[in-house]
């Protein structure tokens, strides 16, 4: 563990660095801070609601531009390699790359607390959906970063990586609005499989293991992805 943990504290530091980390993060507060109170003073509702729905076409194109870097950088450049000189297996790499970007979404959302806040000095706010919302943000947060450091292994190219991690997020994402073709004894089945109708359930306050094990399940089979292909790789 205390490699995984010196992992992450690199790349979560690395965000940082780059200018880019501040260019996602000014995008992502100016898009939902203008939705959000676009919605709240138009429809004057003391709730998260605009907030929460929009979040997870957001988290679509957003972590991947996140995550896209995480191995096509160093597999471009070739410092993969050195990395596995030293004394780090590929598990370690990966969760460390893993919770790195985890962190760093977290940080992008902090700044968001703000909005809560600003609602319950104007009105009754029910804080059960606001932190059941922010605990789903999180845990789809975390599952769309596995499958962006998933598409990030994949290629070294970091757009082509971009563009498989958000595709593949954003079919998760509106999978089960695109039902209407499919024979009704199909519906159950791809609607489970759709990120966003899991994360509606938490962010309504209602905290289900299955919408919890769903968002645990697809970051594992995604880090677990990962270790298989570079696993195949080196």
């Amino acid at each position: 563990m205390q490699q995984v943990k010196h992992i992450f504290k690199k790349e979560f530091g690395s965000y940082f660095v780059s200018p880019i980390a501040y260019i996602v993060i000014a995008i992502f507060l100016l898009v939902t801070g203008w939705f959000f109170f676009t919605t709240f003073f138009l429809y004057n509702q003391a709730n998260l609601r605009g907030f929460f729905n929009l979040l997870p076409i957001i988290f679509s194109f957003v972590i991947p531009a996140v995550t896209m870097r995480l191995f096509s950088e160093e597999l471009n450049v070739g410092s993969y390699e050195t990395l596995l000189t030293m004394p780090v297996t590929f598990n370690d790499v990966i969760l460390g790359k893993f919770f790195g970007s985890v962190a760093f979404i977290a940080a992008m959302l902090a700044p968001t607390l703000s909005y809560p806040i600003f609602i319950s000095f104007l009105g009754n706010l029910d804080w059960g959906p606001v932190i059941g919302g922010y605990l789903g943000a999180i845990l789809l947060g975390a599952a769309f970063s596995a499958i962006g450091l998933f598409a990030s292994s994949l290629t070294r190219n970091q757009i082509i990586a971009f563009i498989i991690g958000m595709a593949i997020c954003f079919i998760l994402t509106l999978i089960d609005k695109m039902l209407f073709f499919l024979p009704k004894n199909l519906l159950g089945f791809f609607g489970y499989l759709g990120a966003d109708f899991h994360f509606r359930n938490i962010s309504k306050g209602i905290i289900d293991s299955r919408d919890i094990l769903y968002f645990l399940s697809l970051s594992f089979i995604s880090v677990y992805g990962t270790h298989l292909v570079m696993k195949r790789k080196y």
